[in-house]
């Protein structure tokens, strides 16, 4: 297997958790935290189209606002556990696979979590568990780095705003007669929609960056 160099990020996508699944994982958690990014936000989606869920997060006043991911707070005054449920209750509970994964998704939705990392990786442990699956989580940075010598830098599939991956093979969605295929969307979208078969999907992905 390769080395690949990327974020722990929220409910991740199916080019990070493709990512995940075919290399080993060096993880940066030395980097500042950037808005618009996997770091706290996922897509699916509703009947409405592609839906953007976010996690609010606390902000610090000091300086020039900057502040390492790893020492992101959540901000939980803000009830955004019960809306990002009751929102994926309404977008899957008709989907072949919600009723199956949906007890060992919720505590994800209960239970408190202060640092946004923390939640995170919580994210991806569900994933290792639904599929069966082994993560290395361990192998982390210890600073950041503009480039590294060794592995392959996909830090930027991070990034939400301006997407430009291609080549995500379709697999039938819940909307898909409304909105025809949505590509690239939190894997929780893959797992209701194809259940056993998403690790097959992940395995086979070989998304590209289109130019």
């Amino acid at each position: 297997m390769s080395t690949v160099l990327l974020h722990p990020v929220c409910f991740p996508n199916v080019a990070n958790l493709a990512a995940m699944i075919q290399n080993n994982v060096l993880w940066e958690v030395c980097d500042n935290f950037q808005k618009q990014t996997y770091r706290n936000r996922y897509y699916i989606a509703t009947d409405q189209g592609k839906h953007l869920l976010s996690i609010p997060i606390k902000h610090t006043g000091k300086g020039d606002g900057r502040q390492k991911y790893a020492n992101v707070y959540v901000d939980n005054s803000y009830p955004w556990q019960s809306q990002h449920w009751k929102t994926l209750q309404t977008a899957y509970r008709t989907s072949p696979f919600f009723e199956f994964y949906e007890d060992e998704l919720s505590p994800l939705f209960q239970n408190k979590y202060e640092k946004l990392i923390d939640f995170n990786w919580a994210t991806i442990r569900f994933f290792e568990n639904q599929l069966g699956i082994k993560i290395d989580t361990t192998h982390r940075t210890i600073n950041y780095e503009k480039h590294i010598d060794l592995g392959l830098d996909q830090r930027n599939l991070v990034i939400a705003k301006n997407e430009k991956l291609t080549g995500f093979e379709p697999y039938m969605q819940v909307f898909q007669d409304r909105h025809k295929f949505i590509p690239n969307l939190s894997c929780l979208d893959l797992l209701f929609n194809e259940g056993p078969n998403s690790l097959a999907y992940l395995k086979s992905q070989k998304p590209m960056l289109n130019a």
